[in-house]
């Protein structure tokens, strides 16, 4: 009786399985490339906004604290969004004539607000707390990068668990002392390997990773 299948065909078979692992494993790897892709997390991506705030400006050139507009920081969940009033306290003698700033002029004059929109946007399904972070010695650089040479505000981090993660574990590679939590461009009074760990432990600092830390 004749074979059926030529000799050859048992190498076709093992070519054409590692062909398919290979396969399988490239759309494995190139999901997880495309995951982090700042086109997935909008990473560096900037977004329109009804008047193009500069904090490259106003933080670096004016030195104004991030505080004085996100009033609520260190005391709520959230950072806040400053009122048109705030704008105001320096734009009624500033620049009042300046066409950029006819939204703002236009907002405070018939007391509608400014619908600014959000730049760092969480999940729904993710809760986090500006004021613990404030406390615990994060900066507001480690998360929203160097604000203070952006001429148009962007997400410079991926916002991503394992990303939330790294800080979480390792606390003591980011915390730094409170009173430089807004200070741009932070470099430590003393190597970060000696210093963290003191600010852990002096700022009763967990890493704390379960689930129900985040996800609520």
């Amino acid at each position: 009786m004749s074979q059926i299948f030529q000799r050859s065909a048992n190498t076709l078979s093992k070519v054409s399985l590692f062909g398919v692992l290979a396969l399988v494993g490239g759309l494995v790897l190139l999901a997880m490339v495309l995951g982090r892709s700042s086109y997935v997390t909008r990473a560096n991506e900037y977004i329109e906004q009804p008047v193009q705030f500069s904090h490259l400006h106003h933080v670096l050139d004016d030195g104004i604290d991030c505080r004085y507009c996100h009033t609520s920081v260190e005391t709520s969940a959230f950072a806040g969004i400053p009122p048109t009033k705030t704008c105001m306290n320096c734009h009624s003698q500033l620049f009042t004539n300046a066409p950029i700033l006819e939204p703002v002029r236009a907002s405070f004059r018939d007391d509608t607000p400014l619908h600014w929109v959000r730049v760092h946007d969480l999940p729904d399904f993710v809760y986090f707390n500006h004021s613990i972070h404030v406390k615990k010695g994060m900066g507001c650089e480690t998360c929203h990068g160097r604000v203070d040479q952006m001429p148009l505000m962007s997400q410079q981090r991926s916002l991503q668990m394992e990303w939330c993660l790294d800080c979480h574990r390792n606390p003591e590679k980011y915390v730094r002392p409170r009173n430089a939590i807004t200070t741009m461009g932070y470099v430590p009074a003393e190597p970060q390997a000696v210093l963290g760990p003191k600010l852990v432990k002096e700022y009763g600092i967990r890493g704390n990773t379960s689930c129900s830390t985040c996800h609520r």
